[in-house]
């Protein structure tokens, strides 16, 4: 039977060489499963593969939208089979590769709509300030509190959406969601380092990513900084840099910080499949 091959970790573990060098050996090709390489506008940001990488292997979904344009975790899981069925067609193996939890979890499983909550719910939900978001969400779905990116309004309020309509936590409703067996094999390898070995990688990545001109990157995206897409660690530290309201030494010291936190969520998320 054909196999799909998932490479999971949290960011700055090694997931992208592992997964050329891997695919070189079976002689496929990749599909990312990474939410924020898909746009052609972020780029050192995200740790989009080097061109060597992308030249050495054929990638999927990397830089092929604009941030403008709208795209979400069902549009993925559609086209990203399309593209898995059409690989199939010539090769036994095909290699995904990426740390959005969310996003492997749809390639794999599938994901069912969710309840949409009523426009007065939504509405109400919209003028509740962050702090309160972040406070209602703790009482209401703790273990989903732990897991979500705090500082991201859109993930916040669907998740309050949900445990309002249902009167369930969010992360039980996602738990009970049917799973969907695909016509191929499925295997996943979660690469891991030790704490203090991750920590230092995503230190010394942020580093790099400054030296090659981060700050030059998020100042050519301020006229879309209110997009969802650019609330993201790496891009949301430096605009207030840009804006005269912070230093750079602050910023860069609050993209190392969040990183780790992210990659620590991105740890727990994927002790599932270990």
């Amino acid at each position: 039977m054909k196999r799909l091959i998932v490479i999971a970790g949290p960011t700055a573990v090694g997931k992208t060489a592992h997964a050329v060098q891997l695919a070189q050996q079976l002689h496929t090709e990749v599909v990312s499963c990474d939410s924020r390489q898909f746009y052609r506008e972020m780029h050192i940001g995200v740790a989009r593969p080097t061109d060597e990488e992308l030249a050495a292997v054929p990638h999927h979904f990397i830089a092929c939208r604009s941030v403008t344009e709208p795209y979400n975790i069902f549009d993925y899981e559609q086209d990203a089979l399309r593209v898995i069925d059409r690989l199939f067609e010539t090769h036994e193996n095909v290699i995904a590769v990426g740390g959005s939890g969310l996003y492997i979890d749809a390639l794999l499983h599938g994901v069912s709509p969710m309840p949409d909550p009523t426009p007065e719910l939504r509405a109400r939900l919209q003028q509740m300030p962050l702090e309160e978001k972040r406070a209602q969400l703790k009482l209401l779905d703790p273990d989903y509190y732990i897991h979500v990116d705090l500082r991201n309004p859109v993930r916040l309020q669907r998740a309050l959406e949900v445990c309002l309509m249902t009167g369930r936590p969010y992360s039980e409703v996602i738990a009970d969601q049917p799973r969907t067996e695909r016509p191929f094999e499925t295997e996943v390898r979660v690469l891991s380092l030790s704490a203090s070995d991750l920590r230092q990688r995503i230190d010394c990545r942020v580093d790099m990513m400054m030296q090659e001109g981060l700050l030059d990157e998020v100042q050519s995206l301020l006229p879309y900084r209110q997009l969802n897409t650019l609330n993201t660690v790496g891009y949301r530290e430096l605009f207030p840099v840009l804006d005269g309201t912070a230093s750079l030494d602050e910023a860069v010291a609050a993209i190392k910080l969040n990183t780790w936190h992210y990659a620590r969520k991105q740890r727990t998320w994927f002790k599932r499949y270990c």
